[in-house]
């Protein structure tokens, strides 16, 4: 395994296609983040905010009270971006064994985030990213607003462990870490021994996924001050339809 501790971000935030197509991940910096979506980074950072307003997870299988989260799915063709109909969260147990199988019913994510232009300019940008490097079809995204805390004194941010997400496209932003040490993000070859390791602490720091290729983790989390906690964004893109929509 190649380790390292510090975000591989790429130097030159335009190679980010070729990056993924030849290693099936790479992580941006937040500046790299806003120049390729077009969006400035003061507004990115004016979000965190509603990170604080999250309701609790209700169906964490192994008991725990670490995490808060809401949910919104969209359609995502080319520039048009269309809020659908909310919907619960479903995946297969074979990408997720701790909590695949179940419909899991997560509150909406708020107008004041999803109602907003830059929103909207931010998943059609993944879209494109997708589009890059899948081929250009409809996409069908679900994000996830994920608080994880240290109320309990361990948080986890996947308890379901190292995982595929069952899409072509996962895209993990850090909005915020705060009184808190772990939380190592973790990305390995699905085909081989190959991995990284690395801590995201720059808010909107971005990982992307080639879901395909990779499976990913991220370590518990222990607190450092009151309050601890670690804030993320998860966007999944997936073709054809939403996950579940035939299971259903």
């Amino acid at each position: 395994m190649t380790i390292s501790f510090s975000p591989p971000a790429i130097p030159d935030p335009h190679a980010l296609d070729a990056t993924l197509q030849s290693q099936g991940y790479a992580v941006l910096a937040a500046e790299q983040v806003g120049t390729l979506a077009g969006l400035a980074l003061p507004t990115l950072l004016a979000w965190r905010p509603l990170w604080a307003d999250l309701p609790p997870d209700a169906y964490l299988r192994d008991g725990g009270r670490y995490r808060r989260r809401r949910h919104a799915c969209f359609v995502v063709d080319g520039a048009a971006v269309t809020l659908a109909p909310h919907r619960p969260h479903w995946q297969p147990v074979e990408y997720n064994a701790l909590h695949g199988g179940m419909q899991r019913h997560f509150e909406p994510m708020q107008p004041a985030l999803v109602g907003q232009p830059d929103w909207q300019q931010l998943l059609a940008w993944l879209g494109q990213v997708a589009s890059s490097l899948k081929g250009a079809r409809t996409w069908y995204v679900e994000a996830h607003q994920f608080r994880i805390d240290t109320t309990d004194g361990i948080g986890r941010p996947t308890p379901e462990g190292a995982h595929r997400d069952g899409v072509d496209l996962v895209a993990v932003f850090l909005v915020d870490r705060e009184g808190i040490k772990g939380g190592e993000t973790r990305v390995f070859d699905a085909a081989g021994p190959n991995g990284q390791r690395f801590t995201l602490t720059q808010p909107w720091s971005l990982l992307l996924l080639d879901d395909a290729r990779v499976i990913h983790e991220s370590t518990p989390i222990q607190p450092e001050a009151a309050g601890g906690h670690r804030d993320t964004l998860v966007v999944t893109l997936r073709s054809g339809a939403f996950q579940g929509d035939a299971e259903r």
